[in-house]
């Protein structure tokens, strides 16, 4: 850790000395030329309700993808299976206040084509309002929206070399006349990376310990196009249509080896070779039309669209089992994902009377079809089902209400109600497994903020939350992993609900201490079995089990954002201590882990512009996060850090950046997951390490305006 904080300190004093000096020097020159002073966004906002990264005009945008700055967003955390999370909870992700259809590595692959160039701000909303979905905190990806006339944009290319070498370049271009505005983005992306996997599982019964150790090459190569178009029929109405289309040809090599022991003596080992390959493909539309009445502070806004995601592979394994009975196992997986979504989705807000609340209603109506066929073929079939085809469909339908008042100019309100229901039908069509269900949810929150003075301010939020399983999550079908063990889906999964109380204190409008308590009954989880599998005996199968019983989170989180040099030098700083009680989830569930977890978090952000007034913006991220869910508890603290320097050529409209990624400690995953009958240590090491160049060239008129919510939207409920 040390070794993080000294050459990141160093690297500030330096810039802050120099800095001064170059200051005094200039001070002391007899000519005085005129003074401009610009006023920034502070780099991270704290508001009742989010937390908002603003990164329009940071250093660490250029060269980078949208991915990549989430990484680096206080709050915000990425497991080793690339969900993404805030303050340890999973989120729903939306852009442009559009939910994503997508989660984990599909999510990943899908931002990885969006530019970090078009970023405006990432909004971490950590108590949404009722018009967001039923799961818990929500990520706001808001991107810019450019104003001006005539044609301008960027083109960016990019090589960053970690175990091996990837480059990525992405062309924008922007064309505004008069109400029209047309946006096209291209990208292209080819992608090698590394990652080591080494896991212990312990199996209670018979006493049986497998160790396995795994390493993956895998090489990505991504064309990506989007188009925008947006029509301002007069001065209240506007229509659009967006376009979105992705693919990903990836091809990967795994080799894997492991041993097991019964008892403290040898059983068996064996060492497997995986080769994969396979071709993603999404496609997405939304058309949208909004009315906003600037005089009386009505919008209705509409979109409806329908999103196409496919996905087909083929992987391969060669399995050497030595034992009693030395055999060799072949087997090759063939699939084809088809996931279609359609949906409808209608809000509307507006003032009531004089006494300025804010009333807002709206609904969503959506529809998924997904398929998943998997067919098995080689010489080691016996016990496993060699093919079927799964079927998840789902209706979800919703209504949601907020309303939003302030008081005597001190308190602000705001109450609001959503209620969701879904009916949904799994199947599979050879085994004949199928589960049908339906139940429906009210999911209310209350906001709470009652300013002292223009200085201190306190707020309270309360939210109740729903998180569904991922379709694929269902999928029983059972399939063989790179590390050599086997894990398949779970039909019999529940959702799992939670009840969220969030506290914050904000004092001076720099510092903001706040906590959180959430509770939850049931939740589902990795868990760890044992069975036959063909003539590999006990095998080790992962799937998603449903566990019950009480677990309490207290968290507690203290922020700061100061700013130094005219706005030049920005520092943000956070530390967060967590604290979770799963006394009563251990003991319904048979675990022998802890009962109770506490662990310390913490982020920093520096950025400098414009250093010695040589258009030279330096940016310094560092994060220190654990990773504990459910019934799964780290380790040791993961640390992750980013060094950047961009120059810019304003004459030119050039930018030269420069990227050291990690480069104090690589990154791993390090935790242990307990089930009923076993528990699993796993250790993951990825080459998120390395150095990256990129260069920027611009050309047109860049001025952006704040693609964000609108006055009246602004205004209601604290900050939205």
């Amino acid at each position: 850790m040390k070794t993080i904080l000294v050459p990141i300190a160093l690297l500030a004093g330096v810039v802050i000395f120099a800095q001064e000096k170059q200051d005094t020097i200039k001070s002391k020159e007899k000519s005085i030329e005129g003074v401009t002073v610009t006023v920034r966004k502070p780099t991270v906002e704290s508001k009742v309700d989010r937390t908002v990264f603003n990164v329009a005009n940071s250093s660490i945008l250029a060269g980078n993808t949208t991915w990549d700055v989430m990484r680096m967003t206080p709050l915000v955390s990425i497991d080793n299976n690339d969900a993404i999370k805030a303050e340890g909870e999973s989120v729903t992700v939306y852009i442009n206040d559009r939910k994503s259809v997508f989660t984990g590595k599909e999510l990943k692959e899908y931002l990885k084509t969006i530019p970090a160039d078009n970023l405006m701000k990432i909004e971490v909303i950590t108590s949404p309002s009722s018009r967001y979905e039923a799961a818990g905190s929500v990520i706001n990806i808001v991107l810019k929206k450019r104003d001006d006339e005539g044609i301008k944009g960027s083109v960016t290319f990019n090589n960053k070399q970690n175990t091996k070498n990837s480059q990525y370049s992405n062309l924008n271009i922007n064309y505004h006349k008069k109400n029209f505005t047309q946006t096209l983005i291209g990208g292209y992306s080819d992608n090698t990376n590394v990652q080591r996997n080494s896991n212990v599982y312990t199996i209670y019964e018979g006493n049986s310990v497998q160790q396995t150790n795994s390493t993956t090459i895998g090489r990505y190569r991504s064309p990506s196009v989007s188009s925008t178009s947006e029509f301002e029929l007069n001065n209240k109405n506007t229509a659009g249509v967006i376009l979105e289309y992705y693919q990903s040809n990836a091809m990967s090599a795994s080799e894997a080896s492991g041993i097991t022991h019964k008892n403290g003596e040898f059983d068996n080992s064996f060492d497997q070779n995986q080769t994969s390959g396979g071709l993603n493909r999404n496609l997405g539309t939304n058309i949208f039309y909004k009315f906003y009445d600037k005089e009386k502070n009505r919008i209705l806004d509409v979109n409806a669209g329908a999103n196409y995601y496919g996905e087909s592979g083929d992987n391969y394994f060669i399995k050497n089992i030595i034992s009693k009975t030395p055999s060799v196992s072949k087997i090759g997986i063939l699939s084809d994902t088809e996931n279609r979504n359609y949906f409808l989705k209608v809000d509307y807000t507006q003032p009531l009377g004089k006494s300025g609340a804010t009333f807002e209603v709206g609904g969503k109506m959506d529809f998924n079809n997904n398929v998943i066929p998997n067919t098995l073929y080689g010489n080691n079939l016996e016990g496993l089902s060699t093919r079927d085809i799964f079927h998840y469909e789902d209706n979800i339908n919703s209504l949601y209400a907020n309303y939003s008042r302030k008081f005597f100019d001190k308190l602000e309100t705001r109450v609001g109600l959503r209620y969701e229901h879904i009916d949904y039908r799994i199947r599979q069509e050879v085994s004949g497994k199928s589960r049908k269900d339906a139940y429906g949810a009210f999911l209310p929150n209350i906001l709470l903020k009652y300013s002292f003075s223009d200085k201190y301010d306190l707020s309270l939020t309360y939210n109740r939350n729903l998180w569904r399983p991922w379709y694929a999550e269902f999928n029983p079908f059972m399939t063989p992993n790179s590390d050599g063990i086997y894990s398949r889906g779970n039909i019999d999964l529940e959702p799992n609900p939670s009840d969220r109380l969030y506290m914050k204190l904000g004092i001076l409008k720099k510092y903001f201490i706040s906590a959180r308590y959430t509770f939850t009954d049931q939740d589902y989880w990795t868990d760890y079995l044992t069975e036959d599998v063909g003539n590999y005996k006990n095998a080790t199968i992962m799937q998603e089990s449903n566990f019950s019983g009480k677990v309490h989170k207290y968290y507690v989180f203290a922020n700061t954002n100061q700013t130094f040099f005219k706005n030049k030098f920005t520092v943000n700083l956070g530390l967060g201590w967590y604290y979770i009680d799963n006394s009563d989830f251990n003991l319904k569930n048979g675990l022998r882990n802890d009962s109770y977890i506490n662990y310390l978090s913490a982020s920093t952000n520096f950025s400098y512009t414009n250093l010695f007034n040589k258009n030279i913006n330096l940016n310094a991220w560092l994060e220190v996060s654990n990773q504990n869910n459910g019934n799964s508890t780290t380790n040791k603290p993961n640390i992750f850090h980013n060094i950047s320097a961009t120059k810019i050529f304003p004459k030119t409209q050039m930018e030269v950046s420069l990227q050291l990624m990690n480069i104090f400690q690589r990154p791993n995953y390090d935790a242990t997951t307990y089930s009923q009958g076993a528990y699993v240590r796993s250790i993951s090491k990825w080459d998120w390490y390395g150095a990256s160049i990129s260069f920027v060239k611009r050309f047109g008129n860049q001025k952006v305006k704040e693609n964000t919510k609108t006055d009246v939207e602004k205004n209601g409920g604290g900050g939205k």
